[in-house]
């Protein structure tokens, strides 16, 4: 039976408070969407997965076996909100990007991806309430908040299971808790930023 020196449950219960703050701040599901509003949340999001992405990718570089034990490769979806954008008809261009932390270990990269890869359970509903949208109907189906469809469940599972396999051969689950409530301050920070003027995006002052 899981306690709570179960790294899971400190996970769960470590990030409560930062995990209702991102989906207070994007507000998805709420039955007044607008698809400006849609495409300025998924401009965001975009530009966030960029940088956590890019300290991932230079980890996994670093640490090629555990980067491999968590399927990184299979993981990144910064090109799916991209084509969603295009998909809404949203202008290209560069992404604004956070300023985010560098990924030093396993540890830090787990808690980072404990908050991306979480993100994809709550986006299976996000995906079945966009599809009631009239607004959006054109656009098709997107694919960003969803990506692994039926393996949605696997993916999470194997996460779980490599985290724990982490911290019962030594890592420090402080460290990766720590990550994962950083990683989630930084999202919700990020969204809830001023509009971009110009083009350019003011960084959260807390994510360095």
């Amino acid at each position: 039976m899981a306690d709570d020196r179960d790294v899971l449950r400190r996970l769960r219960t470590g990030t409560a408070t930062e995990h209702e703050a991102v989906e207070s701040t994007l507000d998805l599901l709420s039955p007044d969407l607008t698809r400006d509003r849609l495409v300025d949340v998924l401009t965001r999001m975009h530009g966030f997965w960029l940088a956590a992405e890019a300290g991932l990718d230079t980890w996994a570089q670093a640490e090629p076996a555990d980067a491999q034990r968590v399927e990184w490769s299979r993981r990144h979806r910064s090109p799916l909100f991209a084509a969603d954008l295009a998909a809404l008809g949203a202008p290209a261009g560069p992404a604004s990007r956070p300023e985010l932390p560098d990924v030093p270990d396993t540890d830090a990269a787990l808690g980072r991806l404990y908050v991306l890869e979480g993100s994809s359970l709550g986006g299976v509903f996000i995906d079945r309430h966009l599809a009631t949208l009239p607004q959006l109907a054109d656009a098709g189906r997107l694919s960003s908040f969803s990506p692994y469809g039926e393996q949605t469940g696997a993916m999470w599972q194997a996460l779980r299971s490599v985290t724990r396999a982490r911290v019962a051969e030594g890592g420090n689950a402080g460290r990766l808790v720590g990550a994962a409530q950083q990683t989630f301050r930084a999202l919700a920070h990020w969204c809830g930023a001023p509009a971009p003027v110009n083009g350019v995006t003011p960084g959260p002052s807390g994510a360095r």
